[in-house]
């Protein structure tokens, strides 16, 4: 406990800190966002809760990982992982993600949750337990007497983060594919009725969901560490993001997203790294709960 009332004190003995926590805080809450979008892609097109989420980002980040250990630059890494990602989202949607579309949400839920369990047991098996990352050899700026670091590595994925997230828009907002998963979102049966091919919607869908995924995870190994089984830390993330934001509201999304970055990084000052994912499941939990008053709350106003 002294401990912890210590680490707030320096919070308040020397503001300078709090500035560190929230760029820390924007930086890995950007790629948050980025793979949430994601997510929240596929939950408002397809009405898939995909609980594999977060294993397409590592998967992404093994593809950059075994790139740069071939030679190959790492940035480089990020486009590649893109493109692999989008052809496993493809092959995945074809066998599993096809079939439990129609299906009530245990199913989906389950199907996701064993696809999460052999894609954490296929990365174990083929690039072993340990963590893993990638040493750009870039340096790092220094600020307020040295107080304040910031590493070009992590500058470089919060641009690369979002310029894919402004392409994504873009692309969503003037291409007729974008218009089309717009169209079945809103309403699946009155998208085919107006000649919409609705399977290949969700096709591409959770193609470019696992895509975007790829690049995120391609972005993290670059400033930060990946590992087999850390898919799970990121889906919970995901998950929260997008209950909290709400479906199609990238707005939220990017706030919800910066938010829980800098929330983790708050809790792992005060309450130690080792506490750092079980703040992102406190706000998961905190989110639902209060998605389930003002549930509650609308419904007494209509009785």
């Amino acid at each position: 406990m002294d401990q912890i009332m210590s680490n707030i004190g320096l919070l308040f003995e020397f503001p300078v800190v709090n500035l560190k926590i929230v760029i820390d805080g924007v930086m890995i809450g950007a790629l948050f966002a980025l793979a949430a979008y994601g997510l929240a892609l596929v939950w408002g097109v397809m009405n898939v809760k995909n609980l594999a989420q977060g294993d397409f980002v590592i998967a992404g980040g093994y593809v950059a990982w075994w790139m740069s250990k071939q030679g190959i630059h790492p940035l480089l890494g990020v486009p590649a992982a893109f493109i692999i990602m989008w052809g496993l989202g493809w092959v995945t949607y074809k066998l599993v993600i096809s079939r439990v579309i129609e299906r009530d949400l245990f199913t989906s839920l389950l199907a996701t949750f064993g696809l999460a369990i052999m894609m954490a047991q296929i990365m174990n098996l083929m690039f072993g337990s340990d963590t893993q990352s990638i040493d750009l050899g870039y340096s790092t700026f220094h600020f307020a007497d040295g107080l304040i670091d910031v590493p070009v590595a992590k500058l470089i994925g919060v641009v690369m983060a979002l310029t894919l997230a402004a392409g994504v828009i873009v692309f969503m907002k003037r291409s007729r594919m974008g218009q089309a998963i717009r169209a079945t979102a809103q309403d699946a049966r009155a998208a085919r009725v107006l000649g919409i091919d609705t399977e290949k919607v969700y096709a591409f869908t959770f193609s470019l969901n696992t895509a975007i995924c790829g690049a995120a995870g391609a972005i993290i190994v670059m400033a930060w560490v990946i590992q087999p089984f850390y898919g799970i830390t990121y889906s919970i993330r995901a998950f929260v993001i997008v209950t909290a934001a709400g479906l199609g509201n990238l707005p939220g999304v990017i706030a919800a997203g910066l938010g829980i970055g800098a929330a983790e990084q708050y809790g792992s000052h005060i309450f130690g790294i080792g506490y750092q994912q079980a703040i992102a499941v406190l706000l998961l939990l905190l989110v639902l709960l209060v998605r389930l008053l003002i549930q509650r709350r609308k419904r007494q106003v209509l009785q």
